[in-house]
């Protein structure tokens, strides 16, 4: 009868009043929109064996999604740079470091262009890492 006169509803498993069900909604949309609004954060990234020493380098201009992303398809067995998933069979999850190493930071010159810069700075950290790299011509993630 309550759920009749939406005084209450259902929720998973439980019933809660219905004022409490539209602020838990009020809530999660406003995660959302403060979500889409963040800024994202540029930069360079490496996934680090600490079994072997060797690195997976990348670069992107959201950090956070991109981490998550090989972080998922590593998990799933999806990876698709080949040697990365062998090791994250054999050595486990805990053998693995995911570390950003460089932030790039826009500025306000009407003319700089983080996605070049972003460029600039992934060439630099393609030298420091050559020869112990998973990834050894693919570049941007």
């Amino acid at each position: 009868m309550l759920i009749d006169e939406v005084l209450m509803a259902r929720g998973e498993g439980t019933f809660v009043r219905r004022g409490e069900e539209m602020k838990a909604m009020e809530s999660r949309s406003e995660l959302k929109r403060k979500y889409k609004e963040d800024a994202k954060q540029a930069g360079i990234f490496l996934i680090t064996c600490q079994a072997n020493g060797k690195v997976y380098l990348g670069s992107s201009l959201n950090l956070h999604g991109s981490l998550n992303k090989h972080r998922f398809l590593l998990q799933y067995g999806n990876h698709w740079t080949r040697g990365l998933q062998q090791d994250w069979a054999r050595h486990g999850p805990a053998s693995f470091i995911f570390e950003t190493v460089e932030l790039i930071k826009p500025k306000d010159d009407p003319a700089f262009d983080i996605a070049s810069e972003l460029e600039k700075r992934e060439r630099a950290w393609l030298q420091k890492t050559q020869g112990n790299r998973y990834n050894k011509d693919d570049i941007r993630e």
